[in-house]
């Protein structure tokens, strides 16, 4: 509808708001707006003979709420997911320089590094290892095997119960007690107590440093092992020493 204005010709037109259109608002807020104004009018045009339904005017009230609702609880979750992300990044930078233990079943005897930061010819020592025991065994054993295929020595760690079984105790000697030449060796686990077999059967874990953390193709924060693995900071090592 368009209307006069002064003796010019000019005339502005009197259209109503476009609520529905392409620039409506979108948000919670912008459509309970929309929809109480509708309501108004509704009511006050209503045929005074035949009256709005109450209990659909309830019903309308309840879904436009229902809606505001979700948005608030999708905003709340965006803010907690965002945090939670946020910790997780600290959480795995804490881990640069920690060593995680993966599943493997190999270690290594070097020499330690001395307070000035060479290594101490006089001592070996063996990288963190270990194992996970599904279920309890009544007498673990490990088999220490060199390179070349020979069994070296035999761990008897007895009973153990369920769970992440570090190896910290093993002191890199041979069976006979004499140091063992620095290299790469593997264990193998020869005695379970009879009940860790099948989907119970003891999974060997290998020990290596963090070097960094890196975003994953998920945006998930992933740990960098010092062999140039990434492993998924949540679910990714089976113990942190």
């Amino acid at each position: 509808m368009s209307t006069p204005i002064g003796n010019n010709g000019t005339t502005q037109t009197n259209a109503p708001t476009d609520t529905m259109g392409p620039n409506a608002g979108t948000s919670a807020s912008d459509l309970q707006s929309t929809f109480l104004k509708l309501l108004i009018t509704q009511l006050q045009n209503q045929d005074p003979t035949s009256p709005m339904d109450s209990s659909q005017m309830t019903s309308q009230l309840a879904q436009i709420d229902t809606v505001s609702g979700i948005a608030q609880l999708n905003q709340s979750l965006g803010s907690l997911s965002a945090q939670l992300s946020a910790s997780e990044a600290g959480q795995a930078a804490s881990l640069v320089g920690r060593t995680v233990l993966v599943p493997g079943n190999t270690f290594t005897v070097a020499h330690p590094l001395s307070a000035d930061g060479t290594p101490d010819t006089s001592k070996v020592a063996a990288s963190p290892f270990g194992i996970k025991l599904p279920a309890a065994t009544s007498d673990l054993k490990l088999q220490v095997v060199d390179s070349n295929g020979n069994v070296v020595n035999t761990i008897d760690l007895g009973q153990q119960p369920a769970g992440v079984i570090p190896v910290p105790s093993f002191k890199a000697v041979d069976a006979g007690g004499k140091p063992l030449p620095t290299g790469n060796y593997t264990f193998n686990v020869v005695d379970a107590g009879g009940a860790a077999t099948g989907d119970n059967a003891p999974v060997p874990l290998t020990g290596f440093p963090v070097i960094g953390v890196v975003t994953q193709a998920d945006g998930t924060p992933g740990l960098t092992l010092q062999t140039g693995q990434t492993i998924p900071l949540n679910g990714g090592a089976s113990a942190i020493l």
